[in-house]
């Protein structure tokens, strides 16, 4: 060691080999810009390199924001590039925000599908889709049976014979999903998606702890090489902006060229999905207090004129009965 400090070019070329070496551990050495993106992402133009957007898609210099917080929105952003790793893993940055305090929605979806660029009702992307879809729906209005609060995130896999069934938000077609409080917060959310040796895991970091939380871990869940990563939202008659930050795409471990070929004609498919609920009509939502207190209103009316009619009665049967006499 002695020797190599008194020679300066060969230290610097072995502490930046060491550097290197060390480096092969970290995260961001595997992320591959071809399925990332960060800021700043305009190219040449309004254009973005490696991605494309519709709709009511809208780049800044901050945010891609796939809609407004207005009524009867969609949009969406779809990586341009097949992805041809076996074992990877997708961070997105994301933020939903608004000025509904009890209603708002209708959510977002991130994709990882053999369609793109194709408009449709579920949460702006195409119904009877191939691939996996991670969805975060933030409808606050119940559509049905269910046992978790909103916003939730829930994950399905589809060979295109399915359809997502709003009515139900997907539960019947959902792998797994877990409630997720990431809506107007004042500080970065995050969502991990990571598939390994065929094991899916959803993690959030939500809390602004600097930590990830497991969602949920699904096992035997197959899908292809080829396909493309994607986001879509959409609002109804409710509305919040959807804005996605940041795509961070990290290959987990080398891939074999030949067996992502080959893994490119798997049919998507979940060994285990969540037992489905039984379908039942949406409760009538109640009448309001303005309602119930005209109607209490109205019957106590009626009351107090039925007891005046019935006094008023029994006076005058009492008088003519004196008469009589």
């Amino acid at each position: 060691m002695q020797n190599l400090s008194k020679n300066p070019i060969c230290f610097t070329l072995i502490l930046i080999l060491c550097l290197k070496t060390n480096a092969q551990t970290d995260h961001d050495s595997y992320m591959k810009r071809e399925h990332s993106l960060v800021k700043p992402y305009q190219g040449a133009g309004i254009a973005i390199p490696f991605w494309d957007f519709y709709g009511s898609t809208m780049v800044s210099t901050n945010y891609v924001r796939l809609t407004a917080d207005i009524q009867s929105r969609s949009g969406s952003l779809w990586n341009q590039v097949q992805c041809m790793v076996q074992n990877w893993e997708l961070i997105v940055q994301f933020k939903v925000h608004g000025k509904g305090k009890e209603l708002f929605g209708d959510g977002l979806a991130l994709w990882y599908s053999k369609e793109r660029m194709i408009p449709g009702p579920v949460f702006g992307s195409k119904d009877y889709f191939s691939g996996l879809a991670i969805i975060l729906d933030t409808y606050s209005n119940h559509n049905g049976p269910h046992n978790h609060q909103h916003p939730y995130i829930s994950a399905m896999v589809n060979n295109g014979s399915l359809s997502y069934d709003h009515d139900r938000d997907g539960t019947h077609t959902q792998l797994a999903g877990c409630e997720a409080k990431f809506r107007n917060v004042d500080y970065d959310t995050l969502i991990s998606i990571r598939y390994e040796n065929d094991v899916l895991t959803v993690s959030t970091d939500i809390e602004n702890k600097n930590e990830w939380k497991q969602c949920f871990r699904v096992e035997g869940v197959k899908l292809p090489t080829g396909y493309y990563f994607g986001a879509s939202a959409t609002t109804g008659d409710l509305s919040d902006n959807h804005d996605i930050y940041a795509f961070r795409f990290y290959e987990t471990s080398p891939t074999n060229v030949q067996n992502a070929v080959n893994r490119m004609s798997i049919i998507p498919e979940a060994a285990l999905f969540e037992a489905p609920r039984p379908r039942t009509d949406d409760v009538k939502p109640g009448m309001s207090n303005i309602k119930i207190f005209f109607i209490l209103l109205l019957g106590m009316i009626v009351a107090v004129a039925a007891t005046i009619f019935g006094i008023m009665y029994y006076q005058q049967r009492k008088e003519s009965s004196r008469k009589l006499w």
